[in-house]
């Protein structure tokens, strides 16, 4: 879609089959539905309140909406300033909250960082509200753009609701050589890892170099909404072949 973008398509969407290997659970199945879209001339905020008003649209009854920094949610959640642990310091934390496992783990500071957020703070999210959790740390921006700070955030979000993400948002990035980087370095960690590496898509970069225009996209969850919107406890309730009948 950005190939696309990049040639001038103007605001275009998509809904689409996306495939994920090993996730299986109450809210995931190797095969789902998403929506995704993008919008040139928005950022991530503007996009934020798009993604409301769609929503709010497709729920029972609309929703207040809160927007709140992922820095802030470790405040109010865990009473911690991320900025002021490191990958040890975020390891006591998460044995203080008595997550499983936390006392052997071996993660680095986004590692912790992710766990922290899925056991301790996800499961508030979205209680009653739209959520929307914005401005990741740096190191965390995957296809978003950095805006610089002290410390600079990447411009990206995932709406919540019920302790349950089902979007996720970037305002694009849009330098070629950053993205290559990007890339490089991520095959460097899976590398390290021991998992497969994908190739380069020099088509997208391609693309990049040629310009892409300023904007913002989403990838929404059109599964994990309909749970919402119909109150199911078990993703396999909304979709017509769940993976043990596919």
């Amino acid at each position: 879609m950005k190939r696309l973008l990049a040639a001038g398509s103007g605001p275009i969407y998509e809904i689409c089959k996306v495939f994920r290997d090993g996730e299986l659970g109450r809210r995931h199945n190797p095969e789902f539905t998403l929506l995704e879209w993008y919008r040139p001339g928005f950022d991530h905020r503007q996009l934020m309140g798009e993604v409301a008003e769609l929503v709010n649209r497709l729920l029972p009854e609309p929703r207040p909406v809160e927007r709140l920094a992922y820095a802030e949610a470790f405040h109010r959640h865990l009473g911690i300033d991320i900025q002021a642990f490191d990958a040890t310091g975020l390891q006591q934390v998460a044995q203080r909250e008595q997550i499983s496992g936390a006392e052997s783990l071996q993660l680095d500071w986004d590692g912790w960082l992710d766990l922290l957020l899925s056991h301790a703070i996800e499961p508030h999210l979205g209680r009653g509200t739209l959520c929307f959790l914005y401005d990741y740390p740096a190191s965390q921006a995957a296809l978003a753009r950095v805006r610089p700070g002290n410390p600079p955030v990447a411009e990206r979000f995932e709406l919540y609701l019920e302790g349950m993400e089902i979007a996720n948002g970037f305002h694009e990035l849009s330098d070629a050589d950053e993205q290559r980087r990007r890339f490089e370095v991520d095959n460097q960690n899976r590398r390290a890892a021991g998992l497969v590496e994908p190739p380069m898509d020099e088509y997208l970069l391609a693309a990049l170099q040629a310009g892409l225009p300023d904007c913002a996209g989403v990838a929404l969850g059109i599964d994990r909404l309909l749970m919402q919107v119909s109150g199911a406890e078990q993703i396999r309730q909304v979709l017509a072949f769940p993976f043990e009948r596919a």
